[in-house]
């Protein structure tokens, strides 16, 4: 089977409007995208192009982020820590209409289990949980910065998002929020 691969999008405005103007068979949604979050663009997707299949190919090996993005619709869930030709088996295999999930264990702590009211109740990004989580166990801005490569004013943005949904704006509120809702 042929395979044209397209240039990279930086965030899920892009890939919508994309999708809008081009034909496309098959896609890898990363779930941290600016704009829109690649679980939220995947909703978008599937309503409006029902007919392409998803692969979210992520770094967050997270049993929720798989079980939410099966039941978004998506295809396949992937860690970037695949090696090229697993990747390749598992487009090829997902193009040919299989899917492919990675198995979910079924006792997980709480930590690793998110409940479907809190999601729902907060919409936090997976970045957001993920900023949430370095936060709780006392990393500073700069300290998250550097561990997720991406600038200071980046992490500033997801705090104060962090802090609208929740309405929490401190530290200490930020750990018992992280405790009451298994995050740690």
């Amino acid at each position: 089977t042929d395979i044209q691969v397209l240039p990279p999008l930086s965030n899920g405005h892009q890939v919508i409007d994309y999708l809008h103007k081009n034909s496309v068979d098959l896609l890898l949604l990363d779930l941290n995208m600016p704009k829109i979050d690649g679980l939220s663009a995947l909703k978008i997707i599937q309503k409006d192009f029902p007919n392409v299949k998803v692969i979210v190919f992520t770094s967050y090996d997270h049993p929720h982020f798989v079980r939410e993005a099966q039941a978004l619709g998506a295809s396949g869930y992937l860690l970037k820590t695949s090696t090229a030709a697993h990747l390749k088996t598992v487009v090829q295999a997902v193009a040919m209409g299989q899917t492919w999930f990675p198995e979910i264990q079924k006792n997980t702590s709480p930590s690793e289990s998110l409940s479907d009211d809190f999601t729902h109740k907060y919409q936090l990004t997976p970045r957001e949980i993920e900023i949430v989580r370095l936060v709780v166990h006392g990393k500073t801005t700069k300290q998250i910065s550097k561990q997720l490569t991406v600038s200071e004013f980046t992490i500033n943005a997801h705090r104060r998002n962090i802090s609208r949904k929740t309405g929490i704006d401190t530290p200490i509120g930020l750990l018992h929020f992280a405790q009451e809702q298994g995050l740690v």
